[in-house]
């Protein structure tokens, strides 16, 4: 009986706790931490200097008679020409503290007769417009050019230009015309607008 009475014992005990057959939990293994990527520097980047401004900007136009106001349509029509206009610059970092310009021009297709008398820088004026003096190239009426065999040529330089008329012209040299005048067309006779060089 006492057999019986320990066997009973021991089912009362398992049936308690489970019974035999239970597993035990496992124990979950512990997770490391996720580690983050790494990082990599973006490349550096020098800085890139501001360009220096030019000291020194060349200008050409192309001298027409039928760019006149109003075109020419006389004996000297056939006249033409190309000019150099070029601005030398004094700078205080990007600003404009003096100036000087410089005009080289060639002409044909001059008649003999044809006295050229004065030139300026014109402006601001657009294609087809009239516009003041900005500029005296040549003042001395009284000495025409010289014509050989339908050509002239002239030079000029070391004419001071105000710093903000020269800022002007840089910023917008369409707008700014070279004009010589002749004895015959004293309003000008061969004309054409400023394109930077």
């Amino acid at each position: 009986m006492r057999a019986l009475a320990a066997i009973l014992g021991a089912v009362v005990l398992l049936a308690a706790c489970g019974g035999a057959s239970t597993q035990p939990s496992p124990t979950p293994a512990p997770t490391a931490a996720p580690t983050a990527a790494p990082t990599t520097a973006a490349p550096t980047v020098a800085a890139t200097p501001a360009p220096t401004p030019a000291t020194k900007l060349a200008f050409t136009a192309d001298l027409k008679t039928e760019n006149e106001v109003p075109p020419i349509a006389n004996e000297e029509k056939g006249a033409s020409g190309k000019a150099t206009f070029t601005l030398d610059l004094t700078r205080s970092g990007a600003t404009i503290t003096a100036a000087k310009a410089s005009i080289d021009a060639s002409f044909a297709g001059l008649p003999a007769t044809t006295a050229i008398t004065i030139a300026h820088l014109h402006g601001p004026g657009a294609a087809g417009v009239n516009a003041g003096v900005k500029i005296p190239f040549k003042t001395d009426a009284d000495k025409p050019l010289t014509v050989t065999a339908g050509a002239a040529t002239f030079k000029a330089g070391e004419i001071t230009v105000d710093p903000a008329l020269a800022q002007q012209i840089i910023d917008k040299p369409g707008d700014f015309y070279v004009n010589f005048h002749s004895k015959l067309n004293a309003g000008g006779v061969v004309r054409g607008q400023l394109v930077k060089g």
